[in-house]
C-alpha cells in the first residue's frame, strides 16, 4: 500500500457548539449546559482526519481575513494539514452555531460568510498533478464539478460528500465523476443520485447509519455492512466527516481495497467523534486500532 497524498475541497467553518439540556421545539426554549467554539467545515473535518491518521492532506477552500480565520488556519497548521492551497478573502469567516441535545443529537443554523467564496481556478494548476486523490465536500455544484474534471485529467481519483444540503443541490455531474460517494441514511433517500434507472450508479456508496454503523455497496453489485461501535456519546457532529477519513484512510493507495476493513476503521473513527464535543476531532491511531481490534 502506499501512501496516498490527498486534497479536500469545500466548507472551511468556525464552530461555535452550545450544549443544551434538550433540542427546543417550534415556540420552545432550552437552556445551555456548557458552550465551546473551535474550527469546523466538512473539508477541514475530514482534512484534519486524515493528517492525524498520517495521510498528506491539503485543503482548499476559502476563509477570511477575521481572527476566526486565523484561529482556523492555526488548528489545521496544529494538525498537520498543508493550508497552502486555502484562499483567504476579504470576508467573514463563516461561523456556524451546533445546537446539541443531551442525546448527541445536532442542530445546524450558519451564515454563508467567506465559504464558497473562490473557484476552481483559484487552485494552482500543479496541485492536482501532485494530488493522488480529490476529496469533495459540500460547495457549489458547478466549483465540485470543475474540480472533479480537472483532478480526473490529472488521473486522480475522486470522493464526494454532498452533505446536507444533498436535496438541494444538483451534484449529478461531479457523481459521474466520482469512485467514492458518501451519503448519511437521512440524506440517501433524496440524494441527487437517485432517480428512476436501470442501471446502478458507476461508483462506490457509502451510506453512513449512526451508531448502526454502516454499508458499501460497489457498482459489480457487491454489498458489505458492519454495525458501529458502542460507546458513550455527546455529540455527533462531525461523526461523517471523521468516519470518511478513516475509510479513505484505508482504501486509497490500495489496488484491492478491503471494504469490511474501511467500514470498521470509519465505523471507529466516527465512534470516537462522537466521544467529543465539537465537529473536528484529532484521531488518535492508537485509538482507532484499539476500537476498531475490538469490534
Amino acid at each position: 500500500m502506499t501512501v496516498p497524498t490527498v486534497l479536500c475541497a469545500g466548507h472551511v467553518n468556525w464552530d461555535v457548539t452550545l450544549c443544551l439540556d434538550r433540542l427546543p421545539a417550534p415556540d420552545g426554549e432550552a437552556r445551555i449546559l456548557d458552550q465551546q467554539s473551535a474550527g469546523g467545515g466538512s473539508a477541514a473535518n475530514v482534512a484534519t482526519g486524515l493528517a492525524t491518521l498520517g495521510v498528506e492532506t491539503a485543503l482548499f477552500g476559502s476563509v477570511g481575513t477575521d481572527e476566526n480565520g486565523h484561529l482556523v488556519r492555526r488548528a489545521l497548521d496544529d494538525a498537520g494539514v498543508d493550508c497552502v492551497p486555502l484562499v483567504t478573502v476579504d470576508a467573514d469567516t463563516t461561523v456556524k452555531y451546533l445546537l446539541v441535545g443531551t442525546d448527541g443529537e445536532v442542530m445546524v443554523l450558519g451564515n454563508d460568510g467567506a465559504n464558497e467564496s473562490y473557484a476552481a481556478t483559484d487552485l494552482a494548476d500543479g496541485t492536482l498533478s501532485a494530488t493522488d486523490h480529490l476529496h469533495l465536500t459540500n460547495q457549489d455544484p458547478a466549483t465540485a464539478r470543475r474540480l472533479a474534471e480537472r483532478a480526473v485529467d490529472a488521473g486522480a481519483t475522486v470522493s464526494v460528500d454532498p452533505g446536507r444540503r444533498a436535496g438541494e443541490r444538483d451534484f449529478t455531474p461531479t457523481l459521474a465523476l466520482a469512485d467514492v460517494v458518501f451519503y448519511n441514511e437521512r440524506e440517501a433517500p433524496r440524494a441527487a443520485d437517485r432517480p428512476p434507472r436501470d442501471d446502478p450508479p458507476g461508483y462506490i456508496r457509502v451510506v453512513t447509519r449512526g451508531a448502526d454503523g454502516a454499508a458499501v455497496d460497489t457498482p459489480d453489485g457487491s454489498h458489505w455492512s458492519r454495525d458501529g461501535v458502542d460507546v458513550d456519546s455527546v455529540d455527533t457532529t462531525g461523526a461523517g466527516d471523521a468516519f470518511a477519513a478513516g475509510f479513505l484512510s484505508v482504501v486509497l493507495g490500495t489496488e484491492d481495497p478491503e471494504y469490511d476493513r474501511a467500514l470498521t476503521v470509519g465505523n471507529a473513527c466516527g465512534a470516537l467523534a462522537t466521544r467529543e464535543r465539537g465537529a473536528r476531532v484529532r484521531l488518535d491511531p492508537d485509538a482507532v486500532r484499539r476500537l476498531s481490534d475490538a469490534d
